[in-house]
């Protein structure tokens, strides 16, 4: 809607104004709304929506390894310590 009726206002801060009134949200909500908009149809510089979706799902998933590795050497050390401590027969 932003895009669609820029040309009628001065702005587009002007266009986000009269639009946030609109439909029920505050004028900075809105703006934020189409920055990212700018940014998924490549008018603007940053993340697109897929990109902030897959790196979230990157660090999700970074978390998780580094998780399960703690776990590994953890156990790792413990049947090492075990295996010294047993007595040989």
């Amino acid at each position: 809607m932003v895009f669609e009726h820029e040309s009628e206002h001065g702005s587009q801060w002007a266009t986000i104004c009269s639009i946030a009134g609109k439909i029920g949200c505050s004028a900075e909500t809105l703006r934020k709304w189409v920055r990212q908009a700018e940014r998924d149809e490549g008018l603007r510089a940053g993340l697109t929506s897929e990109e902030r979706e897959r790196l979230k799902e990157l660090e999700r998933e970074n978390r998780e390894l580094r998780r399960a590795n703690e776990i590994l050497r953890k156990a790792s050390a413990f049947f090492a310590q075990a295996e010294l401590d047993r007595r040989p027969r």
